[in-house]
């Protein structure tokens, strides 16, 4: 549906997009995840037709857009600071593009209620702005947005300005209400969106697909699962909050599984791929990795030293210290662990082991 070819851009000579492309499907949720200063919300503002890319191409259903004003472009949008009218109720500030677009009063009633029962505030037509809720707020722009029926809709950081609870909750919410939008708006291929974030949480509980930028460059695209379980890079996996990476060199390799010398020790690692013997690779030992050692294990048993234990309800973060490297994994709360400065023996998953790209 979606097409960005080599799109690239500078602010006062200083690269923020490095050559971006993608096909985005019609119906996809695709996320644009990274650090501050990385490109992605630039890169929405040019899809959105608010800022001209240096180069490359923007097609939608094989139009280019390069020409297309914003108010023609037939897209939605959701921002951080939702962008509502205050001195409007909701049902005013939900109509507001149907108006634009010179509906009827009978059409523009009817999916005015359709949107909002679909954003759980059905009968809060003639609430105030000022009264309702950040979570409520960021519903009336979201059924704004999806009102008109859009072409693509963007969001721009739209949970950054809620509290972490309330964007756990509504991070879960709206993914359904994307995936039921479609239905309701009369986009049978449903809501196709280009989601902003820098929070990587966020990200895979919405996402079809998430590309990650780093400094103006891809770094890696997957759906969220293929991101966790196969990080290409150290930055997509440092980035994901997962930072038991180390150097390693490899020491035998067949079509099934490889052995990778490692500070750790020799480790070996489940692997689709064949590699050089002696070639020098990044090491992820993923956080759910570890477990303790039953008798009968044999392959990537580990002596340790136990250092500290953080409770976090489900599940425990574990610190432990093997020579002076220190390691940490997350093991379900029931399992029984020694107290801080006593030995521990783990025992490493071999499908829990990435050999990334790059260093």
């Amino acid at each position: 549906m979606l097409t960005f070819t080599n799109i690239q851009k500078s602010f006062d000579a200083t690269p923020v997009l490095r050559g971006i492309s993608y096909r985005l499907a019609a119906g996809e949720n695709l996320v644009l995840l990274g650090p501050s200063g990385c490109g992605k919300t630039t890169l929405l503002r040019i899809i959105a037709g608010l800022e001209t890319a240096d180069a490359g191409q923007l097609l939608l259903e094989g139009e280019d857009l390069t020409a297309v004003p914003v108010h023609q472009r037939g897209f939605g949008f959701v921002f951080q600071d939702y962008a509502l009218f205050p001195h409007k109720n909701v049902y005013d500030n939900v109509v507001f593009g149907l108006r634009m677009q010179k509906w009827s009063a009978e059409k523009m009633r009817v999916r005015v209620a359709q949107v909002l029962d679909l954003v759980g505030l059905a009968g809060f037509d003639e609430r105030a702005i000022h009264d309702l809720s950040g979570g409520e707020q960021q519903r009336v722009a979201l059924a704004r947005a999806l009102a008109p029926a859009p072409r693509l809709l963007l969001l721009d950081e739209p949970l950054g300005a809620l509290d972490r609870a309330l964007r756990e909750r509504l991070m879960l919410d709206l993914r359904a209400i994307l995936q039921d939008a479609g239905g309701v708006v009369g986009r049978p291929e449903g809501i196709t969106a280009v989601y902003v974030t820098h929070d990587q949480a966020e990200a895979f509980a919405i996402a079809d697909q998430v590309l990650v930028l780093n400094e103006g460059q891809i770094e890696q695209v997957g759906s969220p699962t293929e991101l966790y379980r196969q990080p290409a890079t150290p930055f997509v996996a440092r980035f994901l909050g997962m930072g038991n990476i180390f150097p390693g060199e490899i020491k035998k390799s067949t079509a099934t599984q490889t052995l990778v010398a490692s500070p750790l020790g020799e480790l070996q690692v489940k692997s689709s791929s064949l590699f050089q013997k002696g070639r020098a690779v990044p090491l992820l030992v993923r956080p759910e990795a570890g477990r303790l050692a039953e008798a009968d294990d044999v392959e990537n048993v580990m002596q340790a030293t136990m250092v500290d234990l953080s409770f976090r309800g489900r599940y425990q973060i574990v610190t432990v210290r093997v020579g002076d490297i220190l390691l940490k994994f997350e093991m379900e709360t029931a399992v029984d662990l020694p107290p801080p400065n006593q030995p521990i023996t783990l025992v490493l998953d071999k499908d829990a082991i990435n050999l990334l790209a790059g260093s």
